[in-house]
């Protein structure tokens, strides 16, 4: 099936879903669904974004003025992972709590607004990979559109960039506390180091980046042309400092790049 075909399937889909509220978290994903969504559905769609201290304020901001720019309706639900029972632990089920959260809080709008489905932005790439969410969201009976049409995240930065939306290079972002090893406790205070860190980071011209907690060293995570970046002794020696001064006291690069789910490498899934 083509990309166009795919894209074809994922308009007849919403459709046939009637009205929809999009889990919205700004990224490439979800701002193309809501997009599409608010072409096919018009204002039988609505867009909810969770805030919580693993969210950034940036990203916030980015999708209010997004759905202000489209006239989407937008709903802000608090929904802060840290007060979930377990969470901050970060047990392997971590994102299993979070989801079931967020997507209580998500079916409690819909309902309120006349909305008959929830749905999300996972696209078929994400199967692979470990993901105790998608859990949640069978549960919950949330739908994934991008999947069931088969789109790529490669397709949908491509269909993304047809349909002139900013977002179709934007780096992939995942909530903060993906950050953190399974087993380390996830506090307020790291979040916000972690925030701190990425947003110089970005700040600093790169576009791709993690940086991950390890106690008190940072491993910082990017793409090529970050590593190109980092040629530079001089920016090299800002990190380092901007980072001793957010509270790391080493930070190290690693060799292997920027990749999604790298703390799920040591998990054994035949335990």
């Amino acid at each position: 099936m083509t990309t166009e075909e795919k894209y074809k399937r994922l308009k007849q889909y919403l459709c046939e879903l009637d009205s929809v509220a999009i889990a919205f978290s700004g990224g490439v994903d979800s701002t193309f669904l809501l997009k599409t969504a608010r072409e096919v559905l018009g204002s039988r769609v609505i867009a909810v974004t969770a805030r919580s201290c693993s969210f950034p304020e940036r990203e916030l901001k980015e999708d209010a003025d997004f759905c202000k720019k489209e006239g989407i309706c937008h709903f802000i639900c608090d929904s802060e992972e840290l007060d979930i029972e377990g969470f901050s632990q970060n047990p392997l089920n971590r994102c299993y709590l979070c989801k079931n959260e967020l997507f209580t809080k998500i079916w409690t709008v819909a309902r309120k607004q006349g909305i008959k489905n929830v749905v999300e932005g996972s696209n078929i790439d994400d199967n692979g990979d470990y993901r105790p969410g998608l859990i949640a969201m069978r549960e919950q009976d949330v739908k994934s559109p991008l999947r069931f049409a088969g789109l790529s995240k490669q397709e949908i930065r491509k269909l993304s960039k047809e349909i002139g939306l900013s977002t179709w290079n934007k780096q992939s972002f995942a909530c903060l506390s993906s950050r953190f090893p399974y087993g380390e406790s996830i506090t307020a205070e790291r979040l916000s180091m972690i925030d701190q860190a990425e947003q110089f980071l970005l700040d600093m011209g790169f576009q791709q980046v993690r940086v991950r907690y390890h106690g008190n060293l940072a491993r910082i995570e990017t793409d090529p042309d970050g590593f190109r970046l980092l040629n530079t002794l001089a920016l090299r020696e800002k990190i380092y400092t901007t980072f001793k001064q957010i509270g790391f006291a080493y930070v190290a690069l690693d060799l292997l790049g920027y990749r999604t789910g790298s703390m799920n490498e040591t998990i054994n899934q035949n335990q």
